[in-house]
């Protein structure tokens, strides 16, 4: 029987690599996000190009009631989710803290902290019931290094390594694996939306250097949820070559 997976934020980038990853490795899988025609659109290519089942649930994750719904709606013969990639997740602004925006800041912390507590609650009695699971937290380098004006986006990170590190211990005696992905610099719609559609500005933290792609932290989750089941990978931590941390670039 092929496994289920969980993909939020699927409609672009990481979220949408790690879905096509998955299906292409018969995982059939669910993917959410807020743009209906988006999810749509995928939905067929999964179906049509990986031959494999796909159940598209359009909400936000920022909204408790319509996680609640969304997975509350779950069809039965969808409702035994193996994996739980909580993928959603954003920057918004890169302003010192002293300039901030509030309205930025309860973006980044309702969808980076609250959205995946969200989802996570809505899954785990599922895979409490069934005793096995795996739930894997996109971070980010920036989980465990802060740098100059991502004070919350930062703050927001940290979080997530934090509820990553709780979860496993909390999840131990339930069988449930726990793992966080933290990437460094990649190339997606990050930038864009951090740059508030500033297409310009967003290409220049990738000047000079070859950044990651959506589709090689997907294949790092694939990589973790394909491990023996005596085997769980905690943290794992991918940068471009010529990214050494958050401080250290290497720029042609």
């Amino acid at each position: 029987m092929n496994k289920i997976a969980l993909i939020t934020g699927a409609t672009a980038g990481i979220g949408k690599a790690t879905a096509l990853l998955l299906a292409e490795n018969s995982y059939n899988v669910i993917i959410t996000g807020r743009r209906q025609e988006l999810l749509d659109e995928m939905k067929k290519e999964i179906e049509v190009k990986h031959k494999r089942n796909a159940l598209s649930l359009c909400f936000d994750v920022r909204n408790q009631q319509e996680v609640e719904k969304a997975i509350g709606s779950i069809p039965s013969g969808w409702k035994n989710i193996d994996v739980l990639v909580n993928n959603a997740g954003l920057a918004v602004g890169l302003n010192p803290v002293q300039n901030g925006i509030i309205d930025d800041w309860e973006r980044m912390i309702d969808t980076n902290i609250k959205g995946l507590l969200y989802v996570t609650q809505s899954v785990l009695p599922i895979m409490i019931e069934r005793g096995k699971g795996h739930i894997v937290n996109i971070g980010s380098i920036a989980g465990v290094q802060v740098y100059e004006n991502g004070n919350v986006y930062c703050a927001s990170k940290h979080a997530v390594n934090a509820l990553s590190k709780g979860m496993r211990i909390d999840l131990l005696k339930h069988g449930i694996k726990v793992s966080e992905i933290r990437p460094g610099l990649a190339e997606t719609e990050f930038s864009i939306v951090r740059f508030k559609g500033d297409k310009e500005a967003a290409k220049k933290p990738y000047i000079g250097l070859q950044p990651l792609s959506g589709n090689d932290v997907a294949d790092a989750v694939l990589y973790v949820i394909t491990r023996p089941k005596h085997v769980n990978i905690n943290d794992l931590e991918i940068t471009p070559t010529t990214q050494a941390n958050s401080y250290y670039v290497f720029r042609k």
